[in-house]
């Protein structure tokens, strides 16, 4: 008899994990199991200390609403109109849902397949200070009509997730983000998921998460495949991942400590956390929080781990959307505030050669000087770090590596292909109103349904539907019409960056 045979409650599909029996809601041959804790909640002693095992509970745990979210605020106008970010009151924050093909056994109790379903864990993005699981976008039933166990996790965000202290471990929300994947591997049989074929995938911070979690020695053997999405292999040393937790210390006027942070009321906090990293965007200047090269979660620098190798064996898929500068610079008027000088200023901030801007302003004459510096910085963040790193994999000789590009022109503002907007074509999602802010009312279908299935073909074989990264550079576009295999470089990538 197989591990993966359900519980049987009354009313509803039930699962038993290590910690007790659930019972979550079933509909058209998906149930769902929300809302369960895989760790203990973090407050008191737990605030800012790294996560502990859930507690058991006697009788039947319902799992059939979102648990609570991470502290956090919501975006700022005019991003908080598409961005949607739901908020969930509690302290339960470390918790994740489960979507399955239920009944999770065939007819005599064996498990689906060679020890069970593929399973995707999704990891969200916001700047590691917005998101949640709770977001519409990330409904998981669509992943699990076809044939894939999906689970999606909340994580610590912000200073309670990502500050720097003398006194409390680093990288807590990454410890938390371990910590799930730990109850994955321990758990996701009583679902019908195979612990041996988990996929970990993940948007923007959620990706930078990722690629962290391809570095570190202590997510060894928690997955076998990964996604990363619109985010590169990036961190900081302590001492400059440090900068933003003393900046809101000083705007606190308390010591850069966590029993000092501790002590100070969450709201206030809240406050002064938003107040510290509101100014900038992703792709530039602001204090963002960061991952941090500690040695011990993260030992280097992931960028130049994965590039020497780490995690050669997982199976990866990643890429970029063309237009992804347009989500912070067109919604606000920056593209238009930015002219030639302002320009000039931030490129030299950025350390980005002359030579280089000079390429991208011959190639987009008709394009504003604001335009032109958010290609560049797409580029130089986004694109070309992971086209690097598919060209250190592929020398590697071990596992595949697939690049893709999502260029669907969203009508919305002008966003073009925006950052984030490819969620609602992976998920599959494109009818709910949470999607349509960012891709309007008519985004084709048909591209989602092939992009999503391409997720779904990774995740259960490791081959997404084309071939894999090599000489020739394959880049699987999504844009409009059909999906296209294109081959070589951009001719700006060929030209500024030595592509």
């Amino acid at each position: 008899m197989s591990e993966h045979v359900a519980e049987h409650v009354p009313d509803g599909p039930g699962a038993r994990t290590r910690n007790g029996v659930l019972r979550g809601a079933l509909k058209d041959g998906v149930a769902s199991f929300l809302g369960i804790p895989y760790a203990q909640a973090p407050v008191g002693e737990l605030r800012f200390r790294a996560p502990q095992p859930a507690e058991s509970w006697d009788g039947i745990r319902e799992a059939t609403a979102f648990g609570p979210t991470a502290p956090k605020r919501p975006y700022a106008p005019p991003l908080a109109a598409l961005l949607p970010d739901p908020e969930v009151a509690g302290d339960d924050c470390l918790n994740l849902n489960v979507w399955a093909p239920w009944p999770a056994t065939g007819p005599g109790g064996e498990g689906p397949g060679d020890g069970g379903r593929p399973v995707m864990v999704w990891i969200h993005g916001g700047s590691l200070v917005h998101g949640s699981s709770a977001l519409p976008v990330y409904d998981g039933t669509t992943f699990a009509r076809d044939g894939v166990v999906l689970v999606s996790i909340n994580y610590r965000l912000g200073i309670e997730g990502f500050g720097v202290f003398p006194d409390a471990p680093t990288n807590i929300g990454l410890r938390d983000q371990i910590a799930a994947l730990t109850w994955v591997r321990e758990n996701i049989a009583a679902f019908g998921g195979d612990p041996d074929r988990v996929t970990v995938f993940g948007e923007s911070a959620g990706a930078i998460s990722v690629a962290a979690l391809l570095a570190s020695p202590l997510a060894k053997g928690l997955f076998r495949r990964a996604v990363l999405q619109s985010g590169s292999p990036t961190a900081r040393s302590i001492a400059k991942a440090r900068r933003t937790t003393e900046a809101i210390a000083a705007r606190l006027k308390v010591p850069a400590t966590a029993e000092a942070f501790a002590r100070v009321d969450p709201e206030r906090l809240l406050a002064a956390q938003t107040a510290v990293t509101d100014k900038g965007s992703p792709l530039i200047s602001g204090n963002p929080f960061f991952i941090a090269v500690d040695g011990d979660v993260v030992p280097e620098d992931p960028g130049d781990a994965l590039a020497d190798g780490a995690s050669a064996d997982v199976e990866l898929l990643m890429g970029t959307n063309t237009d992804e500068y347009r989500l912070w610079f067109v919604p606000g008027g920056q593209a238009d505030r930015v002219g030639p000088l302002i320009q000039r200023l931030l490129l030299r901030k950025g350390q980005i050669a002359s030579s280089t801007a000079k390429v991208y302003r011959e190639r987009r004459p008709q394009e504003k000087p604001g335009e032109v510096l958010g290609a560049i910085v797409t580029d130089r963040l986004l694109r070309v770090p992971l086209n690097m790193l598919a060209d250190f994999r592929l020398h590697s000789g071990k596992s595949a590596t697939y690049l893709y590009e999502f260029g669907w022109p969203s009508p919305v503002l002008d966003l073009r292909a925006c950052h984030a907007l490819e969620l609602g074509f992976v998920f599959d999602t494109l009818d709910l109103p949470e999607t349509r802010a960012l891709t309007g009312p008519d985004a084709p279908q048909d591209l989602a349904t092939a992009m999503h299935a391409a997720w779904v073909a990774f995740a259960t074989t490791g081959d997404p539907g084309w071939r894999p990264w090599d000489a020739a550079r394959p880049v699987m576009t999504f844009g409009p019409g059909s999906p296209t295999l294109v081959e070589a470089p951009r001719e700006e990538e060929r030209l500024a960056w030595g592509g």
